[in-house]
């Protein structure tokens, strides 16, 4: 469950604070709305979507530097 370690901006949970699934769940949601966020979000929106999403990812290559990586995958 998450914890009300929110800073004074309400910028979420720090990332390193998460759980394995809570992190996974997160990661999920923001690149569910990534195109929304693009297509219709402010410039403030997209720049703290993209700030958090790039937040959630660094810590999970932190995490897992040993990820399974599929050679087919080039893109």
């Amino acid at each position: 469950m998450l914890t009300d370690d929110t800073d004074d901006l309400g910028q979420g949970v720090s990332p390193d604070a998460l759980t394995e699934e809570e992190l996974l769940r997160e990661l999920a949601s923001l690149h569910g709305t990534r195109h929304d966020a693009l297509r219709h979000g402010s410039d403030d929106a997209l720049a703290n979507h993209t700030r958090r999403t790039t937040e959630l990812e660094r810590e999970y290559l932190r995490r897992y530097p040993s990820r399974e990586i599929d050679p087919a995958r080039v893109r």
